[in-house]
């Protein structure tokens, strides 16, 4: 679910992933690789790339144990097999909540499932009221949907890139990847526009009046795709599972995610999950959202200016800098279930673009004095975002520390920066991030708080990520994490927390 970003992160983790998914997610924070056999470098990554078709990926060691390789995981996340099972359940349920309780008469969602919920308790919810409600769903959503991954899918094949080996997994094989998400991004805009100019306004008004409909898809293939590839682990030979996704329990394995690089032959389905259909669908629902504003006002209000621009920029800089997810978390260590799944497909083109529907459904036109501090705060907030994370990657692509940063050497061979950005706080790039949600909510005035669930929501999603990295760390390093606690004590906002 990416506001890892998640991303998101995206993000993020989109996160996850989560929204959080910046090239710092889920990342040591300005930790950099400098001994060992099977730890390259970023740029070591960078020099082993080439042309479509040039770059042959690294072959598993041979002979290799693969019960050693895939220990039974001895412990759980999230609350273990009832957490997993409550996040399956309850998250699409929020997803529902959301677009089926808001529209151009409230955003009220909560109110309305009260409601609902009231009826059913009561019996006034009948057989014949349940069946027009499933009646009610437009399954073109779904083929649209199919549609448009289908047409990314072909254009991750078919347009260029180089291609990039990326970080080294447990078995010694190093796979081949070709980022070139920003080509897909273009692609996307184009074809959105040229659709615009020739149907007029017809196919983003359908979207915008059947946003629920489509919502219900993304659910239907998150859980098709998450079923898919839980499926696919148990066969098809030897192969590498997440550390942290093969308990034994299904429905845990089933939400964190059993396989760790699950493909269809080139095809990687988790990079290719990883950013593209959620970022770009939730671009095209904000487009689609501006542009219903437009065909209902003859204008397009400062506030959604604002959103989209924001968003927009965001989804840009994220896949402008897709290589860079190939280290982080995501792809390094998380196997590829439900959690990334849903994420991705469902949970960020759906409730990151909330800020945009509701201006469609309530223009608001803001002063030149809270535009220009909204801008401010996203300025500010981009500002410690990339250039904390572009510290940190320039040291760790560097073995002569060009900045003169201070550091500290661990054990394991690892540097920690303790000062710059990373002295001043542990996870220093979430405060920019989650800034940068804040002035995203902004523009949406006050006179509801649903627009702001996601930066709340988001900073309850950076504290669980940065408490699952500490903890991580701290079984890594052990006595040197603490003593890099000890130097730099704040965890995402100096002096406060």
């Amino acid at each position: 679910m990416a506001r890892s970003k998640q991303r998101i992160p995206v993000k993020n983790g989109p996160a996850a992933h989560t929204r959080s998914k910046d090239p710092g997610n889920n990342a040591k924070a300005g930790a950099s690789s400098s001994t060992g056999a099977t730890t390259r470098s970023s740029q070591q990554q960078q020099l082993e790339s080439g042309p479509s078709g040039t770059v042959q990926p690294q072959p598993p060691r041979k002979n290799l144990d693969w019960n050693a390789l895939n220990p039974k995981t001895d412990h759980y996340e999230f609350g273990g097999p009832v957490g997993a099972l409550a996040m399956v359940l309850f998250l699409p349920l929020l997803v529902l909540i959301f677009a089926f309780g808001c529209d151009d008469t409230g955003y009220n969602p909560f109110e309305r499932f009260y409601s609902f919920a009231l009826d059913i308790s009561q019996g006034k919810f009948t057989g014949e009221m349940l069946w027009s409600m499933v009646t009610s769903w437009q399954p073109v959503s779904l083929l649209w949907l199919t549609i448009f991954l289908g047409n990314l899918a072909t254009f991750s094949a078919m347009l260029p890139g180089e291609e990039i080996l990326g970080t080294e997994l447990r078995d010694g094989s190093r796979l081949v990847y070709k980022p070139n998400a920003l080509q897909m991004l273009q692609t996307v805009f184009m074809l959105t526009m040229m659709s615009t100019k020739g149907q007029g306004f017809r196919v983003p008004l359908w979207v915008h009046d059947n946003f629920a409909h489509i919502a219900v898809a993304t659910l239907i293939v998150s859980f098709l795709v998450s079923i898919g590839v839980y499926i696919k682990s148990f066969f098809g030979g030897p192969k590498l599972l997440a550390l942290g996704g093969n308990t034994g329990n299904p429905i845990y394995d089933f939400m964190i995610g059993r396989e760790l690089n699950p493909r269809i032959g080139k095809f990687d389905i988790k990079f290719f999950t990883e950013l593209r259909p959620g970022l770009l669908g939730w671009l095209v629902l904000d487009v689609c959202f501006a542009l219903t504003q437009y065909a209902q006002l003859g204008r397009v209000t400062n506030s959604m200016i604002l959103v989209v621009a924001f968003q927009a920029w965001y989804i840009f800089d994220a896949l402008y800098n897709e290589a860079s997810i190939l280290t982080t978390m995501d792809i390094t260590t998380d196997g590829f279930g439900f959690m990334l799944a849903f994420g991705n497909l469902t949970w960020v083109p759906i409730v990151y673009s909330m800020q945009a529907r509701y201006l469609a459904d309530f223009p608001i036109d803001l002063s030149i004095v809270q535009v220009i501090a909204i801008i401010a705060l996203q300025l500010g907030g981009y500002y410690i975002f990339r250039s904390a994370n572009s510290q940190k990657d320039k040291f760790r692509q560097s073995t002569d520390n060009p900045d003169g940063l201070e550091f500290m050497e661990t054990k394991a061979g690892t540097r920690l920066i303790t000062s710059g950005w990373w002295g001043k706080a542990r996870h220093i790039n979430y405060l920019g991030d989650w800034l940068m949600s804040i002035a995203w909510c902004l523009p949406c005035g006050f006179d509801s708080v649903i627009p702001y669930f996601y930066c709340i929501y988001f900073a309850i999603l950076l504290i669980h990520r940065e408490r699952r990295d500490d903890a991580k760390c701290k079984k890594k390093y052990g006595e040197d994490w603490d003593r890099y606690c000890s130097i730099v004590k704040s965890r995402i906002i100096p002096g406060v927390y």
